[in-house]
């Protein structure tokens, strides 16, 4: 089934504040709170997808990359593109207002739940070619493991994990503080067991107990064609370990893009300035200018008719030869701006033959356009 767009799952519209977005999220979360709806399937499905919505439109980051490439962008699990979250990271100022209305404070009801793992997010740098066809990459990540030895308990042995005698195996302890206003209870993180409800007589000499070894590892990206400089794709669960059962965090890649020696890029569409000299001009000519060639992905020379009578400046629009649309919504266009070069250095017989095609064309004397235009700026002093 595919998904709905996070706008209508929140039920805002694409120009939505950011205080819009989060008194939408606000209201949505607490109506399908499990709290409010035990065993009540549909309601669990609609608050993870109200979770989902929010920390994608929540985030400027990610909400830039969700209406560039939408759910495409997003991936949809377990490697792949996107996966901006889905887990209940960064809502503690609004699950706080939430989990008051059922008793105890926000840290405390959390405590013992799992967690998401922390986002990596990494840089890389592509040529103009790997950016514009696309390229797969290795990434090389540090990030922690899973114990092989423990595999991820932090004991040597089964036997040498217990219940925590402190807080029954809860995670959590209840906590009374007499206030002006009566005794209050709340409920915090266990001291003694840090909220995962065990406790290990003889830790993993592997990992010292840890449960997680820092490693090294390479992931194989691979880069859609037409990225551009500045883009980030997300890779879902490629993050760092959660914690408690929760799943990884995702890894952020922040792409940079070398600039090309003949092209300039905006947008799906490439410029490229070409010079040619007065005769080309004037006479017209077949030149070769550079250009894409998607098939072999790199940059050709392909020809290119130059007009007779063509002026400086002038810009031919080249149907279709530009970048690839990453969303899949067609292609760009390459610009041709001609610049006529004028000679510095002519020698005597260059000079002669100018001098007479100045005068077999009356270039010697002014064109009427030039002489209007001389007029209006004698008009426009003397008045």
């Amino acid at each position: 089934m595919s998904k709905r767009d996070y706008y209508e799952v929140l039920g805002v519209d694409k120009n939505a504040s950011e205080d819009d977005i989060k008194k939408a999220y606000r209201k949505m979360a607490m109506k399908y709170h499990p709290d409010r709806n035990p065993d009540n399937a549909e309601a669990e499905e609609n608050f993870k997808e109200v979770n989902e919505a929010y920390e994608i439109l929540s985030n400027s980051s990610k909400r830039t990359q969700y209406d560039q490439f939408g759910h495409a962008g997003m991936g949809n699990g377990g490697g792949g593109y996107g996966g901006f979250g889905g887990g209940t990271g960064g809502f503690e100022d609004i699950f706080g207002d939430i989990f008051d209305m059922f008793g105890g404070g926000f840290s405390g009801q959390r405590s013992n739940r799992p967690q998401k793992g922390a986002d990596i997010k990494v840089g890389i740098t592509l040529t103009f070619e790997e950016a514009v066809f696309g390229v797969e990459k290795e990434i090389k990540i540090s990030r922690d493991e899973e114990c092989e030895v423990c595999h991820g308990k932090g004991a040597e042995k089964e036997s040498d994990i217990q219940t925590c005698d402190r807080c029954g195996g809860a995670g959590q302890i209840r906590v009374n503080q007499k206030t002006p206003f009566g005794v209050m209870q709340s409920v915090r993180t266990c001291d003694k067991c840090g909220g995962k409800g065990k406790t290990v007589s003889k830790p993993c000499t592997a990992c010292g107990g840890q449960g997680t070894k820092r490693k090294e590892k390479v992931i194989n990206v691979n880069i859609p064609s037409g990225v551009e400089d500045g883009s980030v794709l997300p890779l879902r669960e490629e993050g760092e370990l959660g914690t408690l059962g929760g799943r990884r965090g995702d890894l952020y890649i922040y792409i940079t893009v070398k600039t090309h020696p003949f092209f300039v890029r905006e947008g799906m569409d490439l410029l490229c300035e070409i010079p040619i000299t007065f005769v080309q001009a004037a006479l017209g000519d077949e030149i070769l200018i550079p250009s894409l060639n998607e098939k072999k992905k790199t940059v050709e020379q392909v020809k290119f008719s130059i007009p007779e009578g063509t002026q400086s400046h002038q810009t031919f629009r080249l149907k279709g030869r530009g970048v690839v649309n990453p969303r899949g919504y067609g292609k760009g266009d390459q610009y041709v701006k001609v610049k006529v070069e004028v000679p510095k250095k002519l020698n005597a017989e260059q000079k002669d033959i100018l001098k007479k095609f100045a005068q077999s064309s009356g270039d010697h004397e002014i064109h009427e356009q030039s002489k209007s235009f001389w007029d209006k700026v004698k008009d426009h002093f003397n008045t």
